[in-house]
């Protein structure tokens, strides 16, 4: 009764979903386009075995990349279809599907309406479905269960503020997480919340951010920058949150003209705004879509471009991991330790709480309190070469010592698959 409550208040909600399509569409107009999918409609996809994986947006996606490539090599007579919710996801998912155009292929997950979800699963026919990180779908895990398709919940993660909100929907939360057939938690943290709001088949498998490869073109690219700017001195900030760059640009614009900012917001559609930001405040600047390099007087360089993180990670001395310095709960600093960039971590790290406590602990981060005392602990790190060389190897050792959960996550995957193909 309380899902068929939820679908009935989804179907009621359904003209400000469309609404906030279209609002969202004014700086990202890759909004309007597919919408036939988000209602369970695709064109005709090729017949045979396959493996579908949910990753709603970039973080997510880039998060499967080598669980994808483990499957795909291991699976050789399946096809994959990766999911998204948002274009930049599947933006990001793009490039997977460049490398193996004839066995990855791309949708948009439908709306978690009955009817939408049966559409899907039937049009598909997935052979397992993979559900990346906190993707809960009621009506979608209800109908899998109903078609007898083996679905898990892999690189999963709960925080405490999480854990909270589906006890508060406990109703609807709990029999959704009963009915997943294996979920692959991050941490054991993770998987104790897990458990506590409903989830059975739990398993540790670790966090599959630590076995992402940053590219080595873009490492490369950052390299070839570094000598450009020859003893220019960098620091960063990563993937940054809306409110977090004025008082970033603030603190900053107090300090002496010595060292660069490279900022780089979290989300494509703001990179306008935070331009102006940077123009209100009189920095001299330059954005990275220009295509020229900062010269002596460019106090901010704006990252004004997607894919390219591991690039400005190679480039910097020191990071500041956006989301942290307000209640967001922090983007992922992992992909900055795999590039050996040290970083900074405000109080706000909820998303990665135990990767934040691991990469302190081990000498790789700092924690700031807010961004006056992060752009003072960059310049003072940025007078300091031997502290700095001593938190990237650590950045390093870091990364290379928590890998491995692609091959667990892969080995429950085979559980699940073992049952199907001996049927």
């Amino acid at each position: 009764m309380i899902r068929l409550l939820y679908s009935f208040l989804f179907h009621l909600a359904m003209p400000l979903v469309w609404l906030r399509l279209l609002w969202r569409s004014r700086r990202q107009p890759e909004y309007l386009q597919h919408i036939g999918e988000r209602h369970g409609h695709y064109p005709p996809s090729a017949g045979g075995p396959l493996i579908w994986l949910h990753a709603v947006s970039v973080g997510e996606t880039r998060a499967a990349e080598p669980l994808v490539e483990l499957l795909l090599q291991r699976y050789p007579e399946h096809r994959m279809l990766l999911t998204h919710m948002t274009p930049t996801g599947r933006a990001a998912g793009r490039e997977l599907v460049q490398r193996h155009p004839d066995r990855l292929h791309q949708a948009y997950l439908p709306y978690d309406l009955p009817a939408a979800c049966g559409r899907f699963l039937d049009h598909y026919r997935p052979r397992v479905g993979l559900l990346m990180e906190t993707e809960i779908w009621p009506n979608l895990i209800a109908a899998a269960k109903r078609r007898g398709l083996p679905m898990a919940l892999v690189n999963a993660r709960l925080s405490t503020r999480s854990q909270h909100g589906y006890a508060r929907l406990a109703g609807l939360s709990q029999p959704a997480l009963a009915a997943l057939d294996a979920i692959a938690a991050q941490t054991e943290a993770d998987a104790e919340r897990l458990r506590a709001v409903g989830a059975r088949q739990t398993v540790v498998c670790g966090n599959l951010k630590f076995d992402v490869t940053p590219p080595p073109e873009r490492l490369r690219l950052g390299a070839h920058w570094r000598q450009a700017l020859g003893h220019r001195q960098v620091w960063l900030a990563a993937s940054t949150r809306e409110g977090e760059e004025a008082l970033l640009l603030d603190a900053f614009a107090r300090l002496p003209h010595r060292h660069l900012l490279l900022l780089v917001p979290r989300h494509p559609q703001r990179f306008a705004a935070v331009a102006e930001l940077i123009a209100d405040r009189q920095l001299a600047s330059c954005r990275r879509s220009s295509g020229s390099l900062p010269d002596e007087e460019t106090r901010v360089w704006l990252g004004d471009s997607m894919g390219e993180m591991p690039a400005y990670y190679a480039l910097a001395e020191i990071a500041l991991i956006g989301g942290t310095l307000l209640p967001f709960g922090g983007q992922n600093l992992i992909e900055a330790a795999a590039c050996g960039c040290p970083v900074l971590l405000g109080p706000h790290t909820f998303n990665f709480a135990q990767a934040s406590v691991d990469a302190i602990a081990c000498g790789a981060a700092r924690r700031v309190a807010n961004a006056d005392e992060a752009v003072a602990t960059a310049a003072e790190l940025l007078q300091q070469p031997l502290q700095l060389a001593s938190m990237r190897a650590a950045a390093s050792r870091f990364s290379q010592a928590h890998r491995g959960a692609t091959e667990r996550t892969a080995a429950l995957i085979d559980s699940l698959m073992a049952p199907r193909a001996a049927g």
